[in-house]
């Protein structure tokens, strides 16, 4: 039996009101602490920080459902287990058995359980039966996949094909601090995968035959499979004008290897970086380079991220990457790019139409991604959509491939059924956040489980997609916007880069931004998943959200 540790700063568990969280020091556990819950009268006591980057759990927000969600990215998990419900949690949380007695609080617990945060999922496989499940993509939503299968004992085979240079890895990290060493990113090390019996290829697939299965790659290897999920992701978008196809030094950001060949070019700093494109990556990337070069960012809108955030939002982000230096060129488009004087193999200044010239040691652009599915463009069997993505069901299966085929990620248009979709079918959206891939792929492995042991359909779970930017300021974002929004409510202090942004279409809030409020996005992500998410008068009135109770009838 595991030995008894008494909670420091809990002295009743009537201390623990419903639906609260209390971070307590363990005695005797140098270091330790567990974050203890209540809901539905029931208390648990869990590890006390998310296992994606350390958030404190006591920030998080606690639902009737038994889910306790991160503040800061929204990873969600099972207070009753510890499990993990949403991404982008890697591993699930230690519960420990927690009680009164003799006018105190005690949890039983392994030391060794309290102060390592964090549960090893059991993913250990020896193969067996005929189970062939093929990933094709390295990101994300592959590791979703994998991951979640071999935790729900799937005992087929597990082949991955990714022509990335590198191990699924947390790709959010390249553009905001263009870490070139691969293992300091990966969501799990190469001993993992093989423990897991997982196969990774470093292949590129040239082709699927849909009809006997099977998927081929530029090095002629074939490979079988019973399930298919194609995770691909995106390709950066080029620039086809005069010079950005032939110059030196003239960068996309997707891998570790571009991260590498941008630090390479940058060398001692101090150099003129001039950055085409004021999206997410964009913005990150000049915000990560500000500190000893000089960054300009050229954009066609009149202020940054404008598409998703608004002109008024998008120039308090322009605000605070001005205090670290970087220079904005809004309304403003590409002519060309020249050669620099020194080497006319690379480049050295990108011209705008109207006159202005801007010297550049080095170009990155950050003009958006287009879905990775080339190789299917000549496939007789399917059919892609006009931008290049597959459409999916809820479950994200491509239609007419028998129920087999899977498409997740930044390829994948499927239902969203959130805040200001149809309510009866959702509607068709394509949405590129990492954490709406992943759980994604979380979903295909439930779906794929359940269907070896039962004929009737599996109910998708329902989240709510989520992001976070690094932007001069720590933005969180929850929602989508991709079926528009036609007002604003901005709530807090903006001028001070402390508010809440409340995105709505009619009346409804489809999508909140924060910086410095936690944990509002949390809790929206939340009362949107459940359906109960205050309108927009109910905003604009001074409801707020932190405050909004759970209603019974909501069962999500």
């Amino acid at each position: 039996m595991a030995p008894e540790f008494r909670l420091k700063n809990i002295s009743s568990l009537t201390d623990v009101r419903h639906f609260d969280k209390v971070e307590s020091e363990v005695v005797g556990v140098e270091g330790g602490k567990v974050v203890v819950v209540r809901v539905n009268d029931e208390v648990h006591a869990l590890n006390s920080r998310c296992t994606h980057y350390g958030a404190p759990l006591k920030l998080g927000v606690v639902s009737p459902d038994g889910r306790i969600t991160c503040a800061w990215h929204g990873a969600c998990f099972n207070v009753s287990t510890g499990d993990v419900e949403d991404a982008p949690a890697p591993s699930p949380l230690n519960r420990f058995d927690v009680y009164e007695k003799d006018g105190a609080v005690y949890i039983r617990a392994e030391p060794a359980a309290i102060k390592g945060g964090q549960r090893d999922s059991n993913v250990k496989c020896a193969v067996a039966g005929p189970e062939k499940v093929v990933v094709i993509g390295g990101g994300s939503g592959t590791f979703g996949v994998v991951q979640t299968l071999r935790e729900l004992e799937f005992k087929g085979s597990i082949t991955v094909i990714s022509f990335e240079p590198n191990l699924p890895l947390d790709r959010t990290k390249l553009s905001k601090a263009l870490i070139q060493d691969p293992k300091k990113i990966e969501l799990r090390p190469k001993e993992w995968y093989n423990a897991a019996s997982i196969d990774m290829v470093s292949d590129e697939v040239s082709s699927v035959d849909f009809g006997t299965k099977t998927v081929t790659t530029k090095s002629e290897k074939s490979y079988p499979y019973t399930k298919l999920v194609l995770a691909t992701g995106g390709i950066p978008r080029q620039i086809p004008l005069p010079g950005f196809q032939e110059l030196g030094n003239i960068f996309l950001l997707r891998f570790v290897t571009d991260a590498r060949a941008i630090m390479a070019a940058l060398g001692e700093k101090n150099k003129k970086v001039v950055i085409v494109g004021s999206s997410f990556i964009g913005m990150e990337v000049g915000n990560a380079l500000s500190k000893g070069n000089d960054v300009t960012i050229i954009d066609t809108s009149n202020a940054p991220l404008a598409r998703v955030m608004g002109e008024e939002v998008g120039k308090i982000f322009q605000k605070n990457l001005e205090k670290s230096g970087v220079k904005f060129k809004m309304s403003a488009s590409v002519d060309k790019a020249t050669p620099s004087t020194s080497d006319p193999s690379k480049v050295g200044a990108v011209h705008l139409k109207d006159g202005t010239v801007l010297p550049a040691d080095l170009v990155i652009l950050g003009v958006g991604v287009r879905p990775a599915t080339d190789f299917l463009k000549d496939n007789p069997i399917i059919s892609l959509e006009t931008d290049g993505s597959l459409k999916t069901d809820e479950s994200f299966v491509v239609s007419g491939l028998g129920g087999d085929v899977f498409a997740i990620g930044d390829i994948a248009t499927y239902p969203y059924h959130g805040p200001g979709s149809d309510p009866e079918k959702g509607t068709y959206t394509r949405i590129e956040h990492w954490n709406v891939a992943q759980n994604a792929g979380r979903s295909v492995a439930r779906t794929i489980v359940h269907s070896l042991a039962s004929s009737q359909p599996l109910k998708p779970k329902p989240f709510i997609p989520i992001f976070w930017s690094a932007v001069g300021v720590q933005l969180r974002y929850c929602g989508s916007t991709a079926g528009g929004w036609d007002s604003l409510v901005l709530k807090g202090e903006p001028e001070n880069a402390k508010f809440a942004a409340y995105y709505c279409k009619g009346q409804a809030v489809v999508a909140v931004a924060t910086v410095a409020k936690d944990p509002i996005m949390a809790k929206s992500a939340v009362l949107m998943r459940r359906g109960n998410m205050p309108s927009k008068k109910e905003i604009e009135d001074g409801v707020d959200v932190l405050v909004v109770g759970w209603s019974k009838n909501i069962s999500r």
